[in-house]
Formats: C-alpha cells, sequence, structure tokens
C-alpha cells in the first residue's frame, strides 16, 4: 500500500516534419505519480514542480517501435480495392491513413483483426500493388514530451488499480497523421472532393444570422490563446470568414481588427471588428484589397467550408506583409451540408494536414506549424454538458508569410 497526491494534469508531444512543427496537448484528469509510466526521470521533476512546464527528449525507438522491414509492405492492388469497397471507404490515396481493420482479409498484411483502429499510411498506389506502412504515424521521430500539474486531488492510500502510459496515451490519438510523406505530399485530388452536398449559392445559406457558439467555452478559450500569442500590439488583422464574434479577446488595444465574412448583420454586431466587407470567398477567392495591407490574418472554425482553399490562401499570402501570419483553427463541428466532402473522409489529425498542404501550395509561406488540445473536460456552461465528456478540441494551424522583415 502506497500513499500518493493524484492530481489533473496536462501533457504535450513535440516534434518537427520537414519545414513544420508539431505540439499535441492531451489533458489527463486523474494522474497518479507512483504507477503511472513517464518517460526518463519526467514523474520525479514534475513532482518537484509547481505547476511549471517540465519535458524531457525521447529517441527514435525509445517509446514507438522503429522497424520499417517489420512495418513496411506491398499488396495486392485489387485486394485492397476490393477490401475498401466492401467497407464503403474511398481510397486508397497515397499518403492518406486509414483504419487498420480495413486490411483483415488482405494476404500480406500480416495479423490483422477487422476491428481495429489503429491507422495505417498509404504509401503508393499502382495498378497493381498498394504499399503501406503499418507502424505507428510517428515512429523514426525524435520527440519531446512535457507537462504539467494541475489541480491537486488530495493525498489518498492507493493499493492498485489502472494506470496510464503518458507517451502512448498522448500519441494514440492521432498525432503525426498531420505529417506529409517524407518523399512527397499526399493525394487530396479526387473529383468530388471539393465538392458539397448542398450546392445551392452560399448567400442563401448564410441569408439568416446565427448569433451562435458554435464551439464550447474551453475550446474558444484555446483559440484565444493562440490568437493572442501572434498578435502584436499596433497589428492590421484580417478576420477571415468572420462572424459576430472574433475571438480576439485581451489582443491590444491598437490592434485595428476588419472582418470578412457573409452575412452582414452579424458582421455589424462584431463589437471587435472595426470596419468589414461582405464577399463570398467560394465564388470569388481573390481578395479586397491591395497587396501587403495586414500584419495578422485569422480564419476561425471556417476552413471547411473554402471549395477554392488554394486560391483562396494564395490571395491571404498576398495581402499579408512579408513576415505577417496566418493562423486557422478549426474543431469537430460544423454544417455537413456546407463543409466539403474531403472533410468529413479525413481522420481530425489529417485535417491539420490537408490545411497545411494549402500552406504548402502557395509557395509563399515559411515557418508553418500545427497544435492541438484533446481531451479537456467539456465546460458545465455548455449546452451538451452531462451528455459529451469532453471539451470540443482544437487544431491550430500557421504560417509565415516569405519575404523581408519577417518578425
Amino acid at each position: 500500500m502506497h500513499t500518493t497526491t493524484p492530481a489533473s494534469a496536462e501533457f504535450f508531444v513535440r516534434w518537427r516534419s520537414g519545414n513544420a512543427t508539431h505540439r499535441d496537448w492531451h489533458y489527463f484528469p486523474k494522474l497518479n505519480p507512483w504507477r503511472d509510466f513517464m518517460p526518463g526521470d519526467l514523474g520525479e521533476r514534475l513532482q518537484d514542480e509547481s505547476g511549471g512546464l517540465v519535458e524531457v527528449p525521447i529517441a527514435p525507438g525509445d517509446a514507438i517501435p522503429v522497424s520499417e522491414s517489420a512495418h513496411h509492405c506491398e499488396l495486392s492492388g485489387a485486394t485492397v480495392q476490393q477490401a475498401f469497397q466492401r467497407r464503403r471507404l474511398h481510397g486508397p490515396f497515397s499518403g492518406r491513413f486509414y483504419p487498420r481493420g480495413v486490411l483483415a482479409p488482405v494476404n500480406g498484411a500480416g495479423t490483422v483483426y477487422s476491428q481495429e483502429l489503429e491507422p495505417f499510411r498509404v504509401l503508393s498506389v499502382d495498378a497493381d500493388r498498394v504499399a503501406v506502412d503499418l507502424g505507428h504515424p510517428l515512429a523514426g521521430y525524435p520527440l519531446t514530451v512535457g507537462g504539467r500539474i494541475g489541480e491537486r486531488l488530495g493525498v489518498k492510500e492507493e493499493r492498485g488499480g489502472s494506470c496510464h502510459d503518458i507517451v502512448a496515451d498522448i500519441t494514440a490519438g492521432g498525432p503525426g497523421m498531420q505529417c506529409p510523406l517524407p518523399t512527397g505530399g499526399v493525394d487530396y485530388g479526387q473529383a468530388d472532393n471539393f465538392a458539397r452536398e448542398d450546392t445551392a449559392d452560399d448567400e442563401v445559406f448564410y441569408a439568416q444570422p446565427r448569433m451562435v457558439q458554435h464551439i464550447d467555452s474551453q475550446a474558444r478559450q484555446f483559440i484565444n490563446r493562440v490568437y493572442r500569442r501572434v498578435v502584436q500590439p499596433g497589428d492590421r488583422v484580417l478576420d477571415l470568414m468572420s462572424s459576430w464574434v472574433s475571438h480576439l479577446d485581451g489582443v491590444p488595444s491598437s490592434v485595428t481588427t476588419t472582418g470578412l465574412g457573409m452575412n452582414r448583420a452579424e458582421l455589424a454586431a462584431n463589437p471587435e471588428l472595426h470596419d468589414y466587407i461582405v464577399h463570398d470567398l467560394n465564388r470569388t477567392p481573390r481578395l479586397p484589397w491591395e497587396n501587403a495591407e495586414f500584419d495578422v490574418a485569422v480564419c476561425t472554425v471556417s476552413v471547411e467550408y473554402l471549395t477554392q482553399p488554394y486560391q483562396v490562401f494564395a490571395e491571404v499570402a498576398r495581402v499579408l506583409r512579408p513576415g505577417g501570419r496566418f493562423v486557422v483553427t478549426f474543431s469537430d463541428r460544423w454544417f455537413p451540408p456546407k463543409a466539403i466532402r474531403l472533410w468529413s473522409r479525413l481522420h481530425p489529425f489529417e485535417r491539420m494536414g490537408l490545411v497545411l498542404d494549402y500552406f504548402r501550395c502557395s509557395e509563399t509561406f515559411t515557418a508553418l506549424g500545427t497544435e492541438s488540445w484533446v481531451g479537456w473536460p467539456r465546460p458545465e456552461d455548455d449546452k451538451y454538458y452531462g451528455r459529451l465528456l469532453d471539451s470540443d478540441p482544437v487544431f491550430a494551424v500557421w504560417g509565415e508569410r516569405s519575404g523581408e522583415n519577417s518578425r
């Protein structure tokens, strides 16, 4: 029997892929330093800290197995196609992830059960063969794992019970799936990927004002935290696809914010906007401003509605000054009829990879990055409290306009 002090805690895993950095956060409502597994001396150092952030490096292979010969295999193209059709899945497409159970009936994939949800990645597709990687999405990456203790839950006697493997728990839900293939991009080129269920003019859908919050208050706090990290005194901010709120609470008062959205009443009701324009990006991707007019651009829980995203991201780059930042945030709630079909076909972490692709293909953004927050408890003021356990997850993707005068 041991005496221990359990506590809530938040942990992250951080790594780099190509020219992008990544950090994914995970919340633990009850961490037990006696039972839970942590890398290196992370557990001891956390107990010595008072809410401070502690991190340790993890070499490739130390926490996540790395074995290309065991994980890479080539499978019959026809058999894989049949397996996908049986599950009514679109694909396979190179660079994309799919649940491993899809491969249960495919010879050469090893022992796989149809219920398995762990992701595997398609490396390449041709008429006869499909190459796949059955390893973990983060296999081979050097990682940094860190965290901090939250609320202490009181000293108690422990007699056994379940435990967490901190690294396994953080990395099980998708981290790594936002990364492109080391040898190239991801195939998003299916003809109907950027089509939508509702093909009517967007003016019809957005004619009625919607003065509602689309994500819960905990998720909004994370988004606001990201924006406050980026926005500096005196900045000119473009709130792309804006509404009646801009999530810019607490930015310096010298900041000026311009909104672009679809509903005039919503934009007029937004107290954070200094001016606004009603503009349909799906009809006209070109932005109605001259070059380099803004220091920062933000887009909140709306990127999934863009039918011409590559053109829009190129336009955002044009209206940003060199060194300006573009930050895109989203969650897992949207209006299905108006979201592009590809959005619902991707894992949430793959959606970050898709948005990164928008940045990369503009060829004008550098210093790319992603960050996510999952597993926080749903706030009591949310209408789904009591029905949904976790807060809405938040995913952020950003880039910096290339050129001189960068910060």
